[in-house]
């Protein structure tokens, strides 16, 4: 495997190195900036995956990591700059089509229908993201497609360790356990890309190691971007790193490296800790700098 080099040149997309997948990459970002008016929230991030990439965002607040996957699964668009998928540019493509073309989202707080049992909602998941084409509501109705459907929707329950709940209300889970058939409903869509929104954040050690066994158990043809503040979370399931400071890209390269970086220890003494969200940068931040700045000046 052919390590990312610790930073970028200006403009250049930073390629994660693939997984046993291999091949040329499924998800290319290129000098992707969002604007609201005359605030920057991302400043001409790019990157490369490869399948069976295992990629993460790090950065403090403000940094614009919720706002670069966003952008990717299309509930904002960019200001300049694209998101090309399996070699499609998607920059302009609805959230729904983004994800029947492969791209699967996990959020920060759980999408699940709390009226549905935990096993309706898995099986309207893998139903709802369907491939273009795929057959219509009777494809969930049928009896023998649906029968299919839940034997498929139990063992993703099995796999994140709510096969005990699939007949109960997903408003009886735990917020912790919401979170994790949040995760089920992304994987039953079959994905080629996988985003992942602190998936650590709320869950109890045990769920933590469940969380980590899944997705260390990915399949080596899904790309993985994953959003975490939980060093010890990234270290374990992600090869290469991209850390973000003020919408623009610091350092890109090895997990290790990068978070042994001198510029990345400044970033995060300089904001207190890389707590999870958007929010406005701390102190310092903004006078964080590194050699090599992958993102526009």
């Amino acid at each position: 495997m052919t390590p990312t080099p610790p930073a970028a040149a200006p403009g250049a997309a930073p390629t994660a190195p693939p997984g046993p997948g291999g091949g040329r990459p499924v998800l290319e970002l290129t000098g992707l900036t969002r604007r609201y008016g005359s605030l920057t929230a991302l400043d001409g991030v790019g990157l490369r995956l490869a399948p069976g990439a295992r990629h993460a965002v790090i950065g403090p607040n403000g940094a614009g990591k919720t706002t670069l996957l966003n952008l990717i699964a299309g509930t904002e668009r960019p200001s300049e700059g694209s998101v090309v998928l399996d070699g499609r540019d998607l920059s302009r493509t609805a959230p729904a089509r983004r994800a029947r073309r492969g791209i699967a989202r996990s959020f920060q707080q759980p999408s699940v229908i709390a009226e549905l049992t935990v096993l309706d909602n898995l099986v309207l998941a893998g139903w709802r993201h369907r491939p273009a084409g795929h057959a219509g509501p009777r494809g969930l109705f049928g009896a023998g497609r649906r029968r299919r459907r839940e034997e498929t929707a139990r063992a993703g329950l099995a796999a994140v360790g709510l096969a005990g709940y699939a007949a109960r209300r997903a408003s009886e889970l735990s917020h912790g356990q919401r979170r994790l058939l949040d995760l089920a409903a992304a994987l039953a869509t079959s994905p080629r890309v996988l985003l992942l929104d602190e998936p650590a954040a709320g869950l109890t050690d045990r769920d933590v190691d469940r969380l980590l066994g899944v997705l260390g158990a990915l399949p080596d043809d899904v790309a993985m971007l994953l959003v975490e503040h939980h060093t010890e979370v990234v270290a374990e399931l992600a090869d290469t790193v991209t850390v973000l400071v003020d919408g623009r890209e610091l350092v890109a390269g090895p997990v290790r490296t990068a978070l042994d970086h001198p510029a990345v220890r400044d970033a995060y003494l300089g904001t207190g800790t890389g707590a999870d969200g958007d929010g406005r940068t701390g102190p310092g931040a903004d006078t964080v700098t590194a050699p090599g700045h992958g993102g526009t000046p």
